[in-house]
């Protein structure tokens, strides 16, 4: 039987209450929600023991963002808010094993919510749903293995499987998963990374050769001009306002480019600190350009030429002379700019351009921060080429206080892709893995996350195995994801709680509950410990201190060497790594670049740094041996009349996929998530009303309309003719094959959407009306 994908209204949206958004981030109310939180689902002893040891150099790594952990001091409460959260949603003491399974069908879990999914508790016991069965029963983890081996050996090729991986996976446990799925013989390792920051990868190892950012923690607190370019970093980075306040208190100034204006820009009331409680914090934002969505790359474009036609003084001719190629054909190309293009595209006005660009030109030290609001457009890699051209004019790179960061989001998505989580392996690291383990790694490219629901759709895949992560409400076009994943022959989700993806899974189905990162980890009868890597190439270990939830569950590590070791002639020894972590560590040392002596320099406190050329000492591994100047066409996009741009982004009670309650205080919703931010001026041109509710329905040039159903407007500071909304809900209309050039991640911040009226809105539980206060 197979439910729809379609996930319903939750009951608790009837009580949704609109007021006015907040001025700051943090402060008390931010320990109190923690705390209360924390309480109330962990108890007191465990809540003392996580957040005790959460991004402590002896503890574990928090699970909520790639934020890095500062060098040397650190506060006793090392972690935010939506870290807090994250731990006690992992921590929770209710849990899901055999009755619950046995209570509840696939066909009644596909018409809870996902909040309600998530909010049952931990995964504790393998279960399967057997081909044609509407339950998940019980299986011994002995069975489970050897019921993917059979799936394993019989298929065709072994590029029908495929290995999606998460972000929040150990460096070990990466490492063995490619393993895994090299000798297995496929190079199908899609990864969350293809969602998100696949374009910062692209952009930046185009130019400078790595395609990681290049600053560390020190150099934020050291810049005298930090520019945040599609980023909210006080919902899904809040310990980044740390560094943001001490880089203000240092003289710095911030400059903010977004269509929304988010709290976490505006004031951090720091709850670390006695004036933070009490409500006395530290401005941010010196600048807030509100520009349109997909404007970003006609604004860097512009300060370009005006740094180059007004402020040739802010020019680094030596760097540019000694380190680069491609300056001329850059800056003849940027002197010809189309202003009206620039302005049509931005919705900001020529003089707001120019005091950005003046405030580019009058600093010496400049760091550049950005997120998912500039790589997931079609021209995303443009962006971020451009925001490379203008760090390589000034000479921003591999000097103290400046460089590129970009801020990725899942705690070990960039830790994944150095241990070879990648579908587009390089040379070097295949050879390596050969000469390792004594065979030969697949050549060919495999298949990314979108290409993936291709290949399940069209019958060209017949094995998905997830380690962690939720990838049916993750991906884009979800209606057409989740029908590709029913098709296959058999799903593997390797996670800690329920979710989206277990309702819509495979004809035959597993899920394996697997240890948390708060847990401790006696795998072979020791304690072990994992190692991840942060967003500016910091490598440290971690170590869960809690009791599982389960005795039945099992490590990462554990399990993808049980999935290994069931498949028919693979000659590697499995059970080596599972029984001991360092001979994976081992390995990596000689398998991964830049990481020789791995399992001795994670033994040092704080851990190591990942070596950059670029940052370290300004020699940039391309082709030429330079950086390089990129020329891109200036492209403004359009919209037909009457249609929006909807930007895809996050309540404050989410982490990516995973929903932590239904508020967003900072952008004043309560108790709710289907709402649409839009614009007075959108209200007034489209004949609607704040309070109005309205079906989604995206537009593209397939033809095909994509639909999200009654979503109530709320009146917001956005820019004409850009609304936004939360995803997962709004997934549905991102379509599969609208995808940015070169990296292939869904274009979920330009979505072409119009708004149908609902005449009546059902009433679908009990509660207070629909409210703005």
């Amino acid at each position: 039987m197979h439910p729809t994908s379609e996930p319903p209204i939750d009951p608790e949206e009837s009580r949704l209450r609109v007021g006015p958004p907040a001025d700051h981030a943090a402060g008390l109310k931010a320990v109190q929600v923690s705390m209360g939180r924390a309480l109330r689902q962990m108890g007191p002893v465990k809540t003392a023991r996580n957040l005790l040891t959460l991004n402590q150099a002896d503890g574990f790594d928090c699970m909520s963002c790639a934020w890095p952990d500062p060098q040397g001091h650190r506060h006793t409460a090392e972690f935010c808010e939506n870290g807090a959260k994250a731990v006690s949603w992992e921590g929770v003491r209710d849990t899901v094993g055999p009755a619950f399974f046995a209570e509840h069908s696939i066909t009644d879990l596909a018409g809870r919510t996902d909040y309600w999914l998530e909010k049952q508790g931990r995964l504790t016991h393998p279960m399967v749903r057997r081909d044609g069965g509407d339950h998940y029963e019980p299986i011994s983890w002995a069975d489970a293995f050897a019921l993917i081996g059979a799936h394993l050996n019989a298929l065709d090729s072994p590029d029908e499987a495929i290995f999606y991986t998460s972000g929040r996976a150990s460096n070990e446990a990466a490492f063995l998963y490619q393993l895994l799925a090299r000798s297995y013989g496929t190079n199908n390792l899609p990864d969350c990374s293809n969602m998100c920051h696949e374009s910062t990868s692209v952009g930046l190892a185009g130019t400078i050769g790595v395609g990681k950012g290049s600053v560390s923690l020190q150099d934020l607190h050291e810049a005298d001009l930090i520019v945040v370019s599609g980023q909210n970093p006080g919902t899904n980075h809040p310990r980044m306002l740390t560094a943001l306040e001490i880089a203000k208190r240092n003289g710095a100034r911030i400059l903010a480019i977004n269509p929304l204006p988010e709290a976490g820009l505006l004031r951090f009331d720091n709850p670390q600190k006695a004036r933070g409680l009490a409500g006395h914090g530290t401005g941010l934002a010196d600048k807030l350009l509100r520009i349109r969505s997909n404007g970003d790359l006609a604004l860097w474009q512009a300060i370009g030429h005006l740094l180059v036609t007004a402020h040739e003084s802010a020019i680094d001719s030596a760097f540019v002379e000694a380190y680069t190629i491609g300056f001329e054909s850059w800056k003849k190309h940027i002197r010809e700019l189309d202003r009206g293009a620039v302005l049509r595209a931005t919705g900001l006005t020529w003089a707001e351009i120019e005091e950005a660009a003046g405030m580019l030109a009058s600093s010496k030290r400049i760091v550049h921060c950005w997120a998912m609001g500039i790589t997931q457009h079609h021209n995303a890699v443009a962006t971020i080429k451009e925001f490379v051209n203008v760090t390589l004019l000034q000479g921003m790179i591999g000097k103290p206080g400046a460089g590129l960061c970009p801020v990725r989001g899942h705690s070990n998505v960039q830790g994944d892709r150095t241990m070879g989580i990648w579908e587009k392996p390089p040379a070097i690291f295949l050879d390596r893995l050969r000469d390792e383990f004594g065979f030969e790694p697949p050549r060919h490219h495999g298949y990314d996350a979108a290409d993936a629901v291709r290949a399940l759709r069209d019958g060209r895949a017949k094995v998905f195995i997830a380690l962690g992560g939720n990838f049916v409400a993750a991906m884009s076009d979800t209606n057409v994801t989740a029908a590709a994943m029913r098709k296959a022959a058999l799903t593997v989700q390797i996670s800690t709680k329920l979710n989206r993806s277990h309702v819509d899974a495979g004809r035959t189905a597993l899920i394996l509950p697997t240890l948390g990162r708060t847990e401790r980890d006696l795998t072979g009868g020791r304690v072990q410990r994992v190692t991840v890597e942060d967003s500016m190439s910091a490598v440290h270990a971690s170590r869960g201190r809690s009791a599982p939830a389960g005795p039945l569950l099992r490590s990462e590590v554990a399990i993808v060497c049980g999935i290994g070791a069931s498949i028919a002639g693979n000659e590697i020894i499995w059970a080596d790594f599972s029984d001991n972590y360092d001979e994976i560590r081992e390995r990596i040392g000689r398998v991964v670049p830049g990481c020789e002596g791995y399992a001795d320099k994670i033994r040092t406190a704080g851990g190591f740094t990942m070596p950059h050329g670029p940052r370290d000492h300004r020699t940039f591994p391309t082709a030429a041996g330079r950086a390089i100047f990129t020329v891109s066409p200036l492209e403004v996009l359009s919209v037909p009349p009457g249609r929006l741009v909807l930007q895809t982004l996050r309540s404050h009670d989410q982490f990516n996929t995973t929903i932590y309650g239904l508020d967003d205080r900072y952008r004043g919703i309560r108790s709710g998530r289907r709402v649409l931010f839009i614009s007075a001026a959108d209200l007034t041109e489209l004949g609607f009303a704040d309070g109005d509710h309205v079906d989604l329905i995206s537009e593209w040039e397939d033809g095909v309309e994509r639909r999200a159903d009654r979503f109530r407007l709320v009146e917001y500071p956005t820019p004409k003719g850009c609304v936004a909304a939360y995803y997962p809900e709004t997934n549905p209309l991102v379509p599969l094959d609208s995808q940015a050039a070169e990296s292939g991640t869904p274009t979920s911040k330009w979505v072409v959407v119009r708004c149908e009226r609902v005449k009546k809105v059902p009433h679908v539980g009990a509660g207070a009306a629909d409210t703005r206060t």
